[in-house]
């Protein structure tokens, strides 16, 4: 997962040196301009497959639930099968042994979760699990698509001059668009570069994670990333697979970012035990799927 909380980030040189280019010209007339359009989207029926039982005691509430049993305790999660349906399928799928996926040994159908540690925790936080290679690298051999409703979550009204720590994808829209690829055409085009750096600041988010690749719906009713939320970890737009992390805080820097498709119910010590025992020092012995709607 490349995004990370905003006291872990270090901004880009790109930035001191725009910050330094005082002169400002010729505004760049597409950073004016809206060019989010929503994605098309069918909404799917969550099924579970496989009957699960558990002695651990779950809320009266008709939901899925996924118990995930853990050498450092239980933790049980809501699963959002209305506002994550095709994020919380592929989750359950796995888990369950009732999807393939590829490893170096080929293709197998197994419950790909068991046995796989938390690779990566950071306190205050998240914890982060679902490698096969213990080290962010692996997957399940296959991508799908991110599972996000922009205007739901308040993107579309929320100026990323207001949200400072959506900075690295500002940065990357505008270089993006003049397709900077050195310093030397930064300075060269810095007057021009600055411009447009200002006028996309009146920009929204949702705009400008639009043009950094990210693709929402307008059907859905998402969630935002807070303590204790399942979301998916990414390498970028479009690119889940099996890897997951809960969140010890509110990370409102993941909004939009990252598909939440669940929430911690019980176990809120556990995933504080995780964290604070540190990279791959937990291991996920199961997680179970019960279905009580």
């Amino acid at each position: 997962m490349k995004h990370m909380n905003l006291k872990h980030f270090v901004s880009l040189p790109i930035l001191i040196l725009l910050s330094s280019i005082v002169s400002i010209t010729c505004s760049n007339k597409k950073f004016k301009k809206q060019t989010y359009e929503p994605i098309s989207y069918a909404k799917q029926n969550v099924t579970v497959k496989k009957l699960e039982n558990s002695s651990i005691n779950l809320p009266d509430k008709p939901a899925i639930y996924a118990i995930l049993s853990t050498t450092s305790g239980d933790m049980v999660l809501e699963l959002y099968a209305n506002e994550a349906p095709k994020t919380v399928q592929n989750f359950i799928d796995l888990a369950q042994g009732e999807k393939e996926f590829h490893t170096e040994k080929g293709v197998e159908k197994r419950p790909f979760y068991d046995g796989l540690k938390f690779h990566r925790v950071i306190k205050d936080f998240m914890a982060q699990g679902g490698c096969p290679r213990g080290d962010g690298t692996g997957g399940p051999g296959y991508k799908f698509e991110d599972e996000i409703n922009g205007k739901s979550l308040g993107l579309d009204t929320l100026k990323v001059k207001d949200a400072p720590y959506f900075q690295t994808q500002l940065q990357r829209a505008v270089l993006t668009e003049f397709n900077i690829q050195s310093r030397q055409e930064l300075e060269e085009r810095g007057q021009e570069v600055e411009a447009a750096f200002m006028d996309a600041m009146d920009l929204s988010v949702l705009e400008i994670l639009h043009r950094v690749g990210y693709r929402f719906n307008e059907v859905l009713s998402s969630k935002k990333p807070i303590r204790g939320s399942l979301a998916m970890a990414n390498a970028g737009p479009n690119t889940n697979g099996s890897q997951f992390f809960i969140n010890q805080v509110d990370n409102i820097n993941l909004t939009g970012i990252h598909t939440v498709f669940g929430q911690l119910i019980n176990g809120y010590e556990v995933l504080d035990r995780i964290i604070d025992k540190g990279n791959l020092q937990t291991t996920i012995k199961h997680i179970a799927i019960i279905d009580k709607r």
